[in-house]
């Protein structure tokens, strides 16, 4: 097979697809775009000019819902958004109703499902999962194999390290008294977390606060101030040349 595309679907001017492409009904595409190979877009997903879409990617799919899944089974979930000029890497997911802003790197493997809004410039590495329910802000790092949790938030400038791990359910699967509580985390503009840490349900890491590599969060991280060790405590202040406001030019 070719590829397969719907007489419904928009094609833009000097937009390329690759071999075995299924391109779905209603779905739009804008110009100078290159979609790579086996790639599969669910219908109705809208996609900006300038888009790169590698290989084995699948765009706009609805979620699976276990009879024991924690989620309502959404029918009427929108199409996935993908504005202009992001680069999406070789065997990305991306669920319906996820909005994807301008200029983002979503490197190979990543996972990005349903309800999640995700704003511009921002780097999501390989293999990572940003679950449903999330809201991610402007220019962000998101590094290696780093799990975001459901119902969290990300403001801006934050840099999450490889392997973080978040969690949103402190009863562990278990006693139906979880379902009132819970909470994904917050990281503040600025907030970053080192590699191999997990951050508790619920916590906050406040503007510019720093989590050392390796430490547990139990309680919420305070503003300029540098955590670490299991559980976290405050340790000292971020030094002033590491401020954000110090560093908004640089990359």
């Amino acid at each position: 097979m070719d590829k397969l595309i719907s007489s419904q679907a928009r094609i833009g001017r000097n937009t390329v697809l690759g071999l075995g492409s299924i391109i779905m009904d209603d779905v739009v595409i804008g110009n100078d775009c290159c979609i790579g190979n086996y790639v599969v877009i669910y219908p109705g997903t809208q996609i900006a000019d300038n888009v790169r879409i590698d290989d084995f990617c699948v765009i706009g799919k609805k979620p699976l819902r276990s009879p024991r899944s924690i989620f309502s089974d959404e029918e009427n979930l929108k199409p996935a958004c993908i504005r202009e000029c992001c680069l999406i890497g070789t065997g990305v997911i991306i669920y319906a109703q996820a909005e994807i802003g301008r200029d983002n790197l979503i490197a190979d493997f990543a996972t990005i499902r349903e309800n999640v809004e995700i704003g511009d410039f921002n780097i999501i590495g390989r293999n990572v999962t940003i679950e449903n329910y999330v809201r991610i802000g402007d220019r962000n790092k998101f590094e290696t194999n780093c799990y975001i949790t459901a119902y969290s938030q990300v403001e801006d400038y934050c840099f999450i390290a490889p392997c973080v791990a978040t969690s949103n359910d402190n009863y562990l699967g278990r006693d139906k008294e979880r379902f009132k509580h819970f909470r994904g985390i917050t990281i503040r503009r600025g907030g970053r977390i080192g590699v191999n840490a997990t951050v508790l349900p619920g916590k906050t890491i406040e503007p510019d606060g720093v989590v050392a590599g390796g430490s547990t969060v139990t309680r919420d991280v305070s503003a300029e101030d540098v955590w670490m060790g299991s559980p976290a405590r405050k340790k000292g202040k971020v030094p002033v040349t590491q401020l954000l406001i110090n560093n908004l030019d640089k990359k």
